[in-house]
C-alpha cells in the first residue's frame, strides 16, 4: 500500500467556494475515486490557500490513471481548474506536486 501525500494552490478569492463544492461532491465522482483504488482519501485547507491530499492507494500511478480514464473526473477537473493557482495550463489533478514520505509510525 502507498500512503501519498500532495500539494496544490487555492486561489484566496477562491477558499469559500472550494470548500462549498466539496461538502457537495458529486455521488459519481465519489464512486469513481473508489473504484480508482483512491481510500482513506483527505483534504486539508490552510487559510492562505495551501491545499494538503492524503490517500492511501495500491498503485498511485495506476489510480491516477484509472480516473483519467473517466468522464465525470474530466468534468470535475474542468469544473475545479479555475481555483487553483500555478497549473500551467494542466488540470489539477496533473499538478499536484507529491510529496516524498520520510517517515511512518504504524
Amino acid at each position: 500500500m502507498e500512503r501519498v501525500c500532495f500539494l496544490l494552490q487555492v486561489r484566496r478569492d477562491r477558499l469559500a467556494e472550494y470548500k462549498e463544492r466539496h461538502r457537495q461532491v458529486w455521488p459519481e465522482m465519489l464512486a469513481a475515486l473508489s473504484d480508482a483504488g483512491w481510500r482513506n482519501y483527505s483534504l486539508f485547507l490552510r487559510d492562505d490557500g495551501l491545499l494538503v491530499g492524503y490517500l492511501e492507494t495500491d498503485d498511485f500511478e495506476e489510480a491516477v490513471r484509472r480516473m483519467a480514464q473517466t468522464d465525470v473526473n474530466r468534468r470535475w477537473q474542468e469544473q475545479m481548474q479555475p481555483f487553483f493557482e500555478n497549473l500551467a495550463g494542466r488540470r489539477p489533478d496533473e499538478g499536484l506536486l507529491r510529496l516524498e514520505e520520510i517517515f511512518h509510525l504504524a
